[in-house]
């Protein structure tokens, strides 16, 4: 949920990456946090187990600028994808604005991928909200696997049209920063001051 502060002059919005364990979620704000300038970012805090797999959340703010006298910051998040994170992922989720889904585009992993498409909704649902009320694009990462899940399979095995689809490698960085962009620009239009 957009938190305005008029005294600070401060808008900020929350962007959440979900999607199944092991999907690139972290990947993704790693390049991303990496890639930005250090004036525009804050620092990046990633709570993981020793198998590199998100065990609460990621997450660093990016400052946009100013819009009509006011700055601007997004609040980037990832959720932990493994099932028994279910209530972590609920309370990240808590007020969000925009949403990245991303995909395994790993064949073996189509069913995870829907599994988590049915949590999200279900969590969205949870937090007084649904999938069809806020921004959300897809991206299907990993594109560089052999036999790679065609785009457009989820949306179609799903029944829900993303505002944006998007094609990733995020451990080589690309399709992250035209993903974050996207996803940015919906949430910030969304909320045309």
């Amino acid at each position: 949920m957009v938190y305005v502060n008029i005294h600070n002059k401060l808008i900020e919005l929350k962007i959440v990456y979900y999607g199944a364990g092991m999907s690139g979620k972290t990947t993704n704000l790693i390049q991303l946090h990496q890639g930005l300038r250090e004036q525009h970012k804050g620092q990046m805090v990633s709570l993981a187990t020793e198998s590199e797999s998100t065990i609460f959340f990621d997450f660093f703010p990016v400052e946009l600028g100013q819009i009509n006298g006011m700055s601007v910051r997004l609040r980037m998040y990832t959720v932990p994808g493994q099932d028994f994170y279910e209530a972590s992922r609920r309370l990240v989720l808590e007020g969000a604005d925009g949403v990245v889904f991303v995909i395994d585009s790993d064949p073996a992993r189509e069913p995870a991928n829907y599994a988590s498409y049915e949590d999200l909704c279900k969590n969205l649902k949870a937090c007084h909200s649904a999938i069809e009320r806020i921004p959300v694009i897809f991206q299907y990462n990993k594109r560089d696997i052999p036999r790679a899940l065609a785009v457009g399979s989820v949306e179609a095995k799903v029944g829900f049209t993303p505002l944006q689809v998007f094609e990733a490698v995020a451990s080589r960085g690309e399709g992250v920063k035209q993903t974050a962009q996207a996803i940015s620009r919906s949430v910030v239009e969304r909320f045309a001051f």
